[in-house]
């Protein structure tokens, strides 16, 4: 027991500190991707912070397996490296022993797998879904910033908005629009400043408007003294509404039953990926025990590189699988389970020849030497 602490203490020190690398690495990488897309007025910048929460189940599902596999390799590997493991051996540890407290250890990793995967993710990814489709509701004045200049209709025209008060009304308001080809050498440019604003949708279109009120409308073409000046009370333009912005597939939102007790082959394929991920974190476990036994002399990292080949290839695999699946080219009972299996046998074999394969193939080349 003492030993089972001692690694299970290694092991999980570990996969904390391998999960919190990589999941900052991937929350900056998406949270730039999302603030690049409320910078385009997509999306709130509000909700930046919340829809990153909502998705670290979504984050951490596909982040712990490979950071439990990369932490049996770094473990064990310095255990090897510090002559550790050789003592335990020389004591009566045998591979068997160490391989069944490390499946102890994927247990606890796999059933937390298993809840983000099964219940949390899909949780967190609708919630997050929710937030978005808020989005299409929006208008591109409810995406305006006070301060900053924003686009409108696909770069055609610049508003500007000096102060955005609680109930989306606005104040120093600034309009400029140009037209495209004929209309820019006809109409040239309209620049319209206003004391207020705020946007209006019609009952009878449902198309938004921007209603501004007691300003000057300026319209005319650069260089040429042909202007027209138009002080106005209340004018309207209207207003394009802003691009959804997708997420992710619907079947990923959908709760792990209702994906149960559809025939859909898209939701079916989204179940067994589901369920393929806490198999994966004992596979891997079984995998990543021979793995890391190395030489002192070559140090811990030597076979870390063709682990994670291995462990890429095992998620490649599983990947088409799933796409296989969701086409209808592999039927329902295979499923990815011929893919856990196959990498399963891998790291039977390899068990095997850490255990005694490779003592046999040694003693025979040196047999057949003599």
């Amino acid at each position: 027991m003492i030993v089972f602490r001692y690694f299970a203490r290694a092991i999980l020190t570990n996969t904390v500190a391998v999960t919190a690398v990589l999941l900052l690495v991937i929350v900056s990488s998406r949270f730039v991707k999302y603030l690049a897309e409320a910078a385009a007025g997509k999306l709130d910048p509000a909700v930046l912070f919340a829809i990153i929460g909502f998705r670290l189940p979504e984050f951490l599902e596909l982040i712990l397996p490979l950071a439990f596999f990369l932490s049996i390799l770094l473990a064990y590997g310095q255990l090897y490296v510090d002559s550790e493991m050789t003592v335990l051996r020389a004591c009566g540890m045998g591979e068997g022993t160490v391989i069944r407290y490390t499946l102890l250890v994927a247990l606890l990793i796999a059933a937390l797998v298993a809840i983000l995967s099964l219940v949390a993710s899909p949780a967190g990814l609708s919630r997050a879904e929710a937030l978005v489709n808020a989005q299409k509701q929006r208008g591109e004045i409810e995406s305006l910033t006070p301060g900053r200049f924003y686009s409108l209709r696909a770069g055609r025209g610049t508003t500007y908005a000096e102060d955005i008060s609680d109930d989306g009304r606005m104040h120093g308001v600034f309009l400029a629009q140009s037209g495209d080809g004929d209309e820019a050498q006809s109409k040239g440019m309209v620049v319209v400043v206003a004391e207020h604003g705020y946007s209006r949708q019609s009952e009878q279109t449902g198309e938004r408007y921007l209603v501004l009120e007691n300003g000057l409308r300026v319209q005319g073409t650069p260089g040429r003294a042909d202007y027209q000046l138009t002080r106005f009370a209340e004018f309207g333009q209207r207003l394009d509404s802003v691009k959804p912005w997708e997420l992710r597939a619907e079947s990923e939102a959908m709760s792990t039953m209702a994906l149960i007790n559809s025939d859909d082959p898209e939701h079916r394929a989204t179940v067994q990926w589901r369920i393929s991920l806490p198999v994966m974190v004992l596979v891997v476990a079984l995998m990543a025990v021979p793995l890391s036994r190395t030489n002192p002399r070559q140090g811990k990292f030597v076979k870390v590189l063709p682990a994670i080949l291995l462990y890429v290839l095992y998620l490649l695999s599983l990947n088409a699988a799933r796409g296989a699946l969701e086409e209808g080219a592999l039927p329902p009972w295979a499923g990815m389970l011929w893919v856990h299996g196959l990498f399963l046998l891998i790291a039977l074999a390899l068990v095997g020849w850490n255990s005694g394969w490779r003592r046999i193939a040694q003693s025979g080349a040196r047999g057949g030497g003599h």
